[in-house]
């Protein structure tokens, strides 16, 4: 289905953080970053962590803003969820 986010909910380094995946695959989300020049250092096992000062102009690129509860499950449905304990 595509690139997803979910709202900027995530606090970390004195900021809020959004989420950024793909329900299709990795090759996607990571072809979508580069062209808005996210780090990779952002990359965090299945989703890349984006400020909340980017998040309009990413949607604006193209991603669907999702809850980060439908963005967790589509990643599950996928087959592309990889928790911590998960190897890479």
């Amino acid at each position: 289905m595509g690139i997803l986010i979910d709202p900027p909910n995530a606090a970390g380094h004195g900021r809020l953080w959004s989420h950024l995946a793909s329900d299709t695959s990795y090759d996607e989300l990571h072809a979508f970053a580069r062209g808005l020049e996210i780090p990779e250092r952002g990359f965090d096992r299945d989703h890349y962590d984006v400020p909340a000062e980017w998040y309009d102009a990413v949607v604006a690129a193209g991603a669907s803003p999702v809850s980060s509860r439908e963005l967790v499950a589509r990643l599950v449905a996928a087959g592309l969820r990889r928790r911590k304990r998960d190897p890479a």
